[in-house]
Order: structure tokens, then sequence, then C-alpha cells
């Protein structure tokens, strides 16, 4: 699959199936990631891979009961207090992996330069045939101390990009684009 084709038909996946994501795939998603723009090409990202699925399943559960704790009153939508509550709910829907890129450092730009590194791996994924997510719900607590330790990461390190990653049972649906707003300046 050429670019254009990745970059127009990537979604995010939420089905996948039981069959694991190989070491060499994991690896290429990575090696494209860090392949990535970062301001004064500082490089700020280290990835944690877990395919650990008691693990997966841990975080899932704590991700959950720490995002429904420390979300104020009224900011939290029905929808995701119902599923954020649901005991059966797993917010990495069973992926077989979940690929985390961390910045190492604090410095200006390392959370943008991370987002940049995410997207290369996600295409990546995307043209190998892969489905990914990134998983929202799962930031808040794996920046806590115990998110840190289950990941086994330096305290200063900032999880930035959790991303699930599997073989999808479908390809999702194309979602329609808005028209982009553009301000043309000059000629």
């Amino acid at each position: 699959m050429d670019l254009r084709e990745a970059i127009y038909s990537r979604r995010a996946t939420r089905m996948f199936t039981s069959d694991p994501v190989d070491e060499h795939a994991l690896r290429v998603m990575i090696e494209a990631a860090v392949q990535a723009p970062s301001a004064v090409n500082a490089q700020p990202w280290a990835f944690c891979v877990i395919r650990d699925k008691v693990l997966l399943g841990k975080i899932s559960r704590d991700a959950k009961a720490h995002m429904v704790r420390t979300t104020p009153v009224g900011l939290m939508s029905h929808h995701f207090d119902q599923i954020l509550n649901d005991a059966n709910f797993d917010i990495f829907y069973h992926a077989p992996a979940l690929i985390v890129i961390c910045s190492t450092t604090e410095i200006p730009w390392a959370v943008e330069d991370c987002a940049l590194a995410a997207e290369n791996l996600m295409l990546t994924a995307r043209a190998a045939g892969l489905g990914t997510c990134w998983i929202g719900f799962a930031q808040g607590f794996l920046g806590t101390p115990e998110g840190k330790t289950m990941l086994q990461l330096p305290s200063a390190y900032k999880p930035v990009a959790p991303i699930i990653v599997g073989h999808p049972v479908s390809a999702p649906a194309s979602v329609p684009r808005k028209e982009p707003e553009i301000h043309w300046i000059g000629s």
C-alpha cells in the first residue's frame, strides 16, 4: 500500500482478531516512528510494548477507575460514565499489543514530537494491514506513579501516546471529512 492510501484509509480500529502481532512487525512500526521530525532533533521518545494480556487487563481496570475518580463532576459525558463503570468494558478492546510512546524529557515540544512519532507508527501499521487506536482513556492513569511502575518507566518519563495494535476483524468504514478551512495570505 502506498503512503497516500495508508493516510486516507487509516481509521481507529476497535475490533481485533485474537492473532498476536509479531515482534518484527512491532519493531518495524517503532523504527518508522523514530523517523518522525523532532524539535532540534532531540528525539525525546521511548517505547514501551505490552503484550501481556493480564497486565493489559489490570491497566484497563485501573485506568477506568482513575478516570472516573479524577474527572470533575459534570465534565464526563453520560456515555463515558456508562462504559467506564462497566466491568466488562476493556479500554484496549482486547487488542493483542499496546505501544506506549513516552517523552523522555520535559523540553519544549517533547509531547508534540511524540505525537508525530505516533502518526508515523499508526500509518506504518495501516500499510502493513494492521489496525491501531490511540487510547486517550489510558493517558491519565499511565502518567501516575502506579501507571509508570506497571510500565517499568523511569519517573521522569511521561506517557504520551498509548496505541493499541492488532489484526483488525474488518477495515473500519471511511468517515467523511470536513472541508478544510484555509486562510490564504499572499499570492
